[in-house]
């Protein structure tokens, strides 16, 4: 019987082979994942410049991404996975605490901080001027950058705001704080001229503004806004100043008295005693029952209005002499 030769050095030449081919692609791919991990450990210490607080929108992870890619945040799709493992991030002001962050605190901070919000009003026809002066105090903001930043950011110097609400996180810079009041009142703007229009033109819009910040500083209420706006057109159609004290009440001076002698002494063309037409610009922030009314004037013959001061309301006549009537009706009063 005859027993088959066994090349045992070839066996062991062949073992030792695969014994070290197993070594070499474990050894490349500990390496392999070594140096990703390196890699991305040293993306995540990264620093990411980032204001003190943020807003994030309702969404997916992608979705938030993208937003913070608009808003010129260095997003990748690394940062997705990475926030798919930390968690889902929140939505609303997020108070990261600082300005300057390695990427993964920010990430992080994202899905677990929250901003303390702070409560501020705009009233209708008040003034940007007066608004932001206010701001800056209820949120410890500088008043001068606060307006340098308006004036920088705004398409207009009034009439741009929209009277509302507002919550604000503290700590937001002066600079956000403009860019996120401007972009509540352009998309209020946008959506309410679609209603009416169609379409929204932001020049045809603010003409709009202009006439209703005027409706908005001379009526005594909602209800008088149509008959104001037609007062106001009514006169334009007849060659006829305004001559509206609700006019001078722009900028600083949106609560004080007029008197004959201010009447006299300002030169701008918010003066309707001295200028014919609209001013060139709004008078203040307006309410959209307001550029409603500027819209959709009421239909009426009238061209005077005097308020009743027992009343609070306006007495409304379409000639000189019923007007001089109302008015010397109320001396009495």
């Amino acid at each position: 019987m005859n027993i088959p030769f066994f090349n045992t050095k070839n066996i062991t030449e062949n073992n030792t082979n695969n014994i070290t081919n197993i070594y070499n692609i474990f050894f490349f791919i500990r390496n392999f994942l070594l140096i990703f991990i390196m890699g991305i450990c040293y993306y995540l210490i990264q620093p990411l410049k980032s204001d003190s607080v943020i807003f994030i929108p309702k969404g997916s992870i992608a979705q938030i991404i993208s937003y913070l890619k608009e808003k010129k945040y260095e997003m990748n799709t690394i940062d997705k996975y990475i926030l798919f493992f930390l968690g889902h991030p929140q939505s609303g002001w997020i108070d990261l605490g600082m300005q300057k962050l390695n990427r993964i605190d920010f990430l992080y901070k994202l899905t677990v901080a929250k901003a303390a919000l702070e409560t501020i009003t705009l009233i209708p026809g008040e003034t940007s001027i007066v608004f932001l002066d206010q701001v800056s105090k209820k949120l410890d903001l500088n008043k001068e950058t606060l307006l340098s930043e308006f004036q920088k950011q705004s398409p207009y110097p009034e009439g741009v705001f929209l009277p509302e609400t507002y919550e604000i996180p503290k700590g937001i810079s002066e600079s956000l704080l403009i860019q996120n009041l401007l972009a509540i009142s352009e998309k209020s703007n946008q959506i309410t001229s679609k209603k009416i229009f169609g379409e929204y033109n932001r020049k045809k819009w603010h003409q709009y503004i202009i006439v209703a910040s005027v409706i908005q500083k001379e009526a005594a209420n909602e209800s008088e806004m149509p008959i104001v706006a037609s007062v106001i057109y009514n006169r334009l159609k007849k060659g006829m100043k305004l001559q509206m004290d609700g006019t001078l009440n722009y900028g600083i001076y949106s609560h004080e008295k007029i008197t004959p002698q201010r009447i006299r002494q300002d030169k701008t063309f918010y003066n309707t005693y001295k200028f014919e037409g609209l001013p060139k610009e709004a008078v203040c922030n307006v309410s959209l029952a307001a550029i409603r009314a500027a819209i959709f004037p009421a239909k009426t013959d009238y061209l005077y209005f005097v308020r009743d001061k027992k009343t609070g309301v306006h007495i409304f006549t379409n000639n000189l002499n019923d007007h001089n009537k109302a008015i010397n009706s109320q001396k009495n009063r």
